[in-house]
């Protein structure tokens, strides 16, 4: 399996040498996606301050009734007026608190969807080394995990430092409307919770970093056993994978509740401060009553809201950690989105726009050197010139540089060295859209999404018409087995398309390049793995779908490439013979003893 320490964790940990974005930053990032909706965050602000005036009303009209009442044993049609009062600002307070919720829960999930869009859309534009060396893993946590994280922001946190920002304002006006000396005393007790806040604070957020490490990892580490079961349980590996899978878990499963006991601890630790606050207050309030200096509804009103008091704090404090993660989903979010490609579109001074209709298909690689990395090229100084609409085979051992030449070719990567142009245009002028419509791909292995057979032929593109997807499939040769499944074209594929065999997927792509009518065409071993009666099927489609387009086909399969107008052979990074099948025989070189080889063994397949 895959070395996860080879690519690059975007979850990180706490001791990460990578720069951690600052808190402003963060914050900046966050108001920029908020900016649009800033309309229905004032909504949310006046339906807050009306919902929570309405609720800090009601120990005031408690108060009143104990002490203007109650207390002179008056009662009857005043305690009523004062009930149906209550009940009525009570009312009121759901209401807004209803609308306020309501509103914030729209903007806040529009703000999301958004992040999420954007952040697919920036994944989808990167460069293959990008995904060479990033975890799968922690692509799907930055896209689905972070954004729900931020979602929270603008659902808890955000609500709570509007809402009880705005309650634990009025309840300090209130407490020191009804006793100063008493409200003076409570607020003893807020530079203690800015002094805990702050011890916390970096332990809370290495916790939480340390956790979406590893359940980034684990992941990925599923993900990537997922994709290679088959050779997993070919190669007898399920226990050792299944140790490894309990030793990933495991890890997650300590950092999670090492989060969660710094969350508890901290989260506690307010409740005690306020509970010993309330306590005091209820000690010299009760003095005062017996003291005859305070009268009991006032005493009444002041533990309301000396207790409401310490709701809007604890509700604050139990938010930091919620804030943390954000800071931190935000942070993971925007290194991502902050990633350049190190294959750029080109500027608009420098692209030259590629008109499909009149492509020939001309293909030049003019001094052209490669590697993946700077101290091991793949390609050499390679001149290659392919006419318009001819057929070429290319050849060659395992690491002869076939496969990097069509990675090339479609722009994947960027040439070290020297230059790729059609029809005498550099392909780095080219835009990726004229670029990707113009050069058409069949790989070994078609990926197949889910969905049914029509909108896989046509990529779910709607402007394509059914009966366009079902004239390229008649045209390749597909349309008999299409008929044959359940549902016809309708017949619903699973990922990959699991249920249809190797060869009727290739027929699927090859009815996908007829409908969006490519004039390059490569074919990267797309017969290696099939049988003769289902390649006979692919060789005839592919006949059909070459006519009139330049063709690169990298084969493996002697039938596959001994018609081909001309053949390349490759070895170590470099274009070693090139000719018809007949004349590389005549030759005897390293093509002619690739063919021996294979003649000997038995088998129609090169090596390599």
């Amino acid at each position: 399996m895959t070395n996860l320490s080879k690519k690059t964790d975007h979850g990180g940990d706490a001791r990460s040498s990578e720069q951690k974005l600052s808190a402003s930053s963060t914050l900046k990032l966050l108001m920029n996606y908020a900016r649009p909706h800033r309309l229905a965050f004032v909504g949310v602000a006046f339906c807050a301050l009306l919902g929570i005036s309405a609720e800090l009303l009601q120990p005031l009209l408690v108060q009143i009734a104990i002490d203007n009442h109650i207390v002179k044993g008056e009662g009857g049609g005043a305690l009523v007026k004062l009930g149906l009062l209550y009940l009525g600002i009570a009312i009121v307070s759901f209401v807004f608190t209803y609308l306020q919720n309501n509103l914030l829960q729209y903007a806040g999930q529009s703000i999301v969807a958004r992040i999420r869009k954007d952040l697919f859309g920036h994944i989808s534009k990167m460069s293959m080394s990008f995904f060479d060396r990033t975890h799968s893993g922690s692509l799907v946590t930055n896209v689905s995990n972070d954004t729900e994280t931020i979602s929270q922001f603008f659902t808890q946190v955000l609500l709570s430092l509007v809402r009880d920002g705005m309650m634990l304002i009025l309840i300090i006006v209130l407490m020191f409307s009804l006793d100063a000396r008493l409200a003076a005393f409570s607020l003893l007790i807020l530079p203690v919770i800015f002094v805990v806040a702050a011890l916390f604070r970096s332990y809370l957020r290495s916790t939480y970093q340390q956790a979406r490490s590893k359940l980034s990892r684990l992941i990925a580490f599923t993900a990537e056993n997922l994709s290679g079961m088959g050779l997993i349980q070919s190669f007898r590996q399920e226990e050792e994978q299944l140790g490894r899978f309990t030793e990933q878990n495991r890890n997650y499963w300590n950092a999670n509740l090492r989060q969660i006991r710094s969350n508890v601890l901290f989260n506690r630790t307010f409740d005690i401060l306020g509970n010993a606050a309330l306590v005091l207050m209820v000690w010299l309030g009760g003095r005062a009553v017996l003291g005859e200096t305070m009268e009991v509804g006032v005493l009444y009103a002041f533990v309301s809201y000396i207790r409401q008091f310490f709701q809007p704090i604890n509700q604050i404090t139990m938010q930091w950690n919620t804030f943390q993660s954000t800071t931190v989903a935000v942070e993971r979010i925007q290194r991502v989105l902050e990633t350049k490609p190190d294959v750029r579109e080109p500027s608009e001074p420098e692209r030259l726009p590629l008109k499909l209709d009149s492509i020939r298909g001309e293909v030049d690689f003019r001094n052209v050197s490669f590697g993946y990395r700077a101290d091991r090229p793949v390609l050499k100084k390679l001149n290659l010139h392919l006419k318009a609409g001819e057929m070429i085979g290319v050849v060659g051992t395992t690491g002869a540089g076939k496969s990097t030449l069509i990675s090339l070719l479609n722009r994947f990567y960027d040439v070290n060295e020297g230059s790729i142009q059609i029809d005498g245009t550099d392909i780095r002028r080219i835009s990726g859209s004229d670029l990707h419509a113009a050069v058409g791909l069949i790989q070994q292995d078609p990926y197949l999404f889910s969905g049914s057979i029509v909108d896989n032929v046509r990529l779910f593109r709607e402007d394509i018409t059914r009966e366009q997807v079902m004239g390229a499939c008649r045209f390749v040769g597909a349309h008999p087995m299409i008929m044959r499944l359940q549902n016809g074209y309708d017949t619903h594929l699973s990922e990959r398309g699991s249920g249809l065999s190797a060869g009727e997927r290739q027929l699927i792509s090859f009815a996908r390049i007829v409908v969006f009518q490519p004039k390059i065409l490569i074919l990267d071993e797309a017969t290696a793995n099939l049988d003769s009666e289902t390649e006979k099927l692919v060789q005839e489609a592919l006949s059909s779908v070459s006519q009139g387009r330049t063709t690169i086909v990298i084969a493996h399969r002697l039938s596959t490439i001994m018609h081909a107008d001309r053949i390349l052979v490759m070895k170590d990074g470099q274009l070693t013979e090139q000719g018809t099948h007949a004349q590389l025989l005549t030759l005897g070189g390293h093509y002619a003893e690739l063919y021996r080889h294979a003649r000997q063994s038995g088998r129609e397949q090169l090596p390599g």
